[in-house]
């Protein structure tokens, strides 16, 4: 009944970007497990068509695969016209990617192309799908914020501040969107096992799995606005909040600090999202 529910709440096509690893993976599979059909998005066409076999094959879903870059205009109208063609319902934005060190020691395109990925690419899936819902009356909106979205982080200063950005959108769009029918929650997780501490050259020592973030904010999703799945990113929000904002920055600029230290190599790869 719980899956019978779900469709009917966001119809029968969800669209899931950055699919081929990580949190968007598991995305895919939850929202697969619970009878939705997905268009993946990601830029690794391998990756994604053996998870389209995976998932066809456990749980008989329709399931289209497409290698696009999300960091183009091009690339997210590409995502928006597909979407367009199928009873696409339900937007998760998972893709997404982050730098750690010093500000001034990074390449000026890799910050650029973090800002486009993380931010425009958000900024225009969500307006495309949720023009269509809100006319609908029925859809959702999965945004993928994070524990540093709070407040600036020092060695994250890029990275904190494009997800502060999305979690402003989200809660703005909670507003707008709730009383048209449309579900928006923001997601923000700690540290989590995927490609994405391998990315952003960060050890991220233990790290809660992507499943469960994934979990979390499909079942928060239509109840809540904000989730903050694992023991980390709920210890945090908790311990923060009577904070004053330059005491949170110093907070968790030392976090960060001691994360992205030089260290020895670890066996896996572990991200924060």
């Amino acid at each position: 009944m719980k899956e019978v529910a779900f469709q009917r709440r966001y119809g029968s096509w969800a669209v899931v970007t950055g699919a081929s690893d990580g949190i968007g993976r598991e995305f895919a599979r939850e929202l697969a497990g619970r009878g939705l059909n997905l268009v993946l998005v990601a830029r690794r066409q391998a990756e994604l068509q053996s998870l389209c076999r995976e998932l066809s094959a456990e749980h008989g879903v329709e399931c289209t695969a497409h290698a696009i870059d999300l960091s183009t205009r091009a690339g997210c109208l590409a995502v928006a016209q597909l979407s367009e063609e199928l009873d696409v319902g339900l937007l998760v934005a998972a893709a997404g990617f982050g730098t750690s060190g010093n500000f001034i020691d990074e390449s000026l395109e890799t910050e650029r192309n973090m800002l486009a990925v993380n931010c425009a690419a958000v900024l225009d899936l969500t307006w495309h799908c949720a023009r269509r819902f809100a006319a609908r009356g029925r859809g959702g909106v999965v945004l993928l914020s994070s524990i540093v979205a709070f407040q600036g982080v020092g060695r994250s200063a890029n990275y904190a501040a494009t997800k502060a950005w999305v979690q402003t959108f989200a809660e703005g769009l909670q507003m707008e969107l709730g009383p048209v029918g449309v579900d928006v929650v923001a997601v923000a997780p700690g540290p989590v096992t995927s490609g994405f501490g391998a990315r952003a050259k960060m050890d991220l020592g233990r790290a809660m799995p992507a499943s469960l973030v994934a979990g979390e904010a499909l079942d928060a999703l239509g109840r809540r606005g904000l989730v903050r799945p694992g023991g980390l990113s709920k210890l945090l929000g908790w311990s923060l909040a009577t904070m004053p904002r330059w005491g949170r920055v110093r907070v968790m600029s030392r976090i960060m600090g001691s994360m992205t230290a030089p260290r020895r190599p670890v066996a896996a790869s572990e991200e924060a999202a």
